[in-house]
């Protein structure tokens, strides 16, 4: 059960014009009396995971017994060498990184995977200074090479060296983690939903970014664009920047990437040393002489698009009804601006999977990205998406979930918030007017999230 501080704070939802004067940000404040009480994020939410289950509706028998029998297992299996592994990675599962609250999601709040499993996946290896027991899964990427031109990449943290089924010979070592201030940190994205994102017209992310029928956008200098597809010039949309257009070269990527498994999408290895690169590539392909059995970044790639949104803990029948503070919480998210990005639900298009036809995706984002300023900045170019652009988070599940921002930078929700200023973010006037809300009423913003 979810305990959230009562809250004396009423106020009647707003539109812009309550909010904004001439330009000017001003709050107009309900006379009530308030409990004297300092906004504290509430936490990850108790009680079972609202994630993790397949799509509740519109799945044949057929989608339902390859996302059981083939997709979670693959999603979870533990690769070793022969199957692909290395020769350098960042962990040894999907399901590793994709943990919290349910598999599919994202870093554990305790007990990092990476620090835990070191010992027996990379023993080897040196665990840098920057994963921590209690901290975020990381992956790792320079910003500039030695030459001092752009890299962007990742470097995987472990090698195989050290393992018992290292190949003969094979004698890399880690990446120089030592200059800090050319690296920057990545951590999992949730992958909750993400066949309904998957399914989202193009169009319709274009005309949500384009409205702006109450002029908040305007008056809180929020633009936006959305990255695209150097090729064909389609909406990409999965990623940090919103660099991968679909679950299947998201897939393809990340199994090439994290765990340098190559693959039907990624054919090439990344090591250059032929004395640890020694399976046949692909590694990981369609079985055509085994039963046609289905390569694992298809398996990836129905799991995650089998995968349901994640659930409210209230608001939805036959759930709960919110309480005051979080209600209250959610017409302030919207009336001082939050949901000109985080927009709460988009509608699905056609698709030949029943369960994905028409639906509504409430997933509190644009799917665009946007400047987030100096103190985000991670100094890395993906496709369209600058160094200061980030593809606005989804928030279900918010509730959840253990670290926040690109880096997992803070595990305190009202903190990340506070993050989303700085100089050149579109987010300053936001949380401009946040931050003169009253103490109880940003406590009801803090409960509103944490109830998604």
């Amino acid at each position: 059960m979810m305990r959230f501080t009562k809250t004396n704070s009423a106020l009647p939802k707003l539109s812009w014009r309550t909010i904004l004067s001439r330009g000017s940000v001003c709050i107009l404040l309900p006379l009530v009396a308030v409990a004297a009480y300092a906004q504290v994020d509430p936490g990850i939410r108790g009680g079972p995971p609202g994630a993790g289950q397949p799509l509740a509706t519109g799945m044949s028998a057929g989608d339902m017994a390859f996302f059981t029998s083939i997709a979670t297992a693959t999603f979870t299996e533990v690769e070793n060498v022969s199957s692909g592994l290395g020769p350098r990675f960042n962990l040894d599962s999907c399901a590793g990184c994709h943990a919290f609250p349910a598999v599919g999601g994202s870093s554990p709040p305790t007990n990092n995977p990476q620090v835990m499993r070191a010992s027996l996946m990379a023993p080897g290896n040196t665990v840098p200074s920057f994963l921590t027991i209690n901290g975020p899964i990381r992956e790792v990427r320079f910003i500039r090479q030695p030459n001092g031109s752009p890299d962007g990449g990742v470097h995987d943290i472990f090698t195989i060296v050290g393992r018992a089924d290292n190949p003969a010979g094979c004698a890399i070592t880690q990446p120089d983690f030592s200059n800090t201030n050319n690296m920057i940190f990545r951590i999992p994205t949730p992958t909750f939903g993400a066949g309904l994102i998957e399914s989202i017209p193009d169009s319709t992310i274009k005309a949500n970014l384009a409205s702006d029928p109450t002029g908040i956008k305007r008056h809180m200098g929020i633009a936006g664009h959305v990255n695209t597809s150097g090729n064909d010039g389609t909406v990409t949309r999965f990623g940090w920047k919103a660099q991968n257009k679909s679950l299947l070269i998201f897939s393809g990527e990340a199994y090439n990437v994290e765990m340098g498994v190559t693959n039907e999408s990624f054919p090439n290895e990344r090591e250059d040393n032929p004395k640890c690169a020694t399976n046949g590539m692909a590694e990981s392909g369609t079985g055509f002489d085994g039963g046609n059995s289905p390569s694992d970044i298809v398996a990836f790639m129905g799991f995650m698009r089998f995968l349901d949104q994640p659930t409210p803990a209230c608001g939805a029948s036959p759930l709960p009804a919110c309480s005051f503070s979080i209600n209250n919480g959610r017409n302030l998210f919207s009336a001082i601006g939050c949901a000109a990005c985080h927009t709460p639900s988009l509608t699905t298009g056609l698709s030949n999977v029943a369960a994905l036809y028409q639906k509504q995706a409430n997933l509190f984002s644009d799917l665009a990205v946007h400047h987030m300023g100096s103190g985000l900045a991670d100094q890395v170019t993906q496709g369209g998406a600058g160094p200061d652009e980030f593809r606005t988070a989804p928030l279900w599940g918010v509730g959840q979930r253990a670290f926040f921002l690109h880096d997992g930078r803070t595990s305190d929700l009202l903190q990340a918030i506070r993050d989303h200023a700085g100089n050149g973010s579109e987010a300053s006037e936001v949380i401009s007017v946040f931050r003169q809300l009253r103490p109880s009423q940003q406590q009801d913003i803090l409960n509103f999230l944490r109830s998604l």
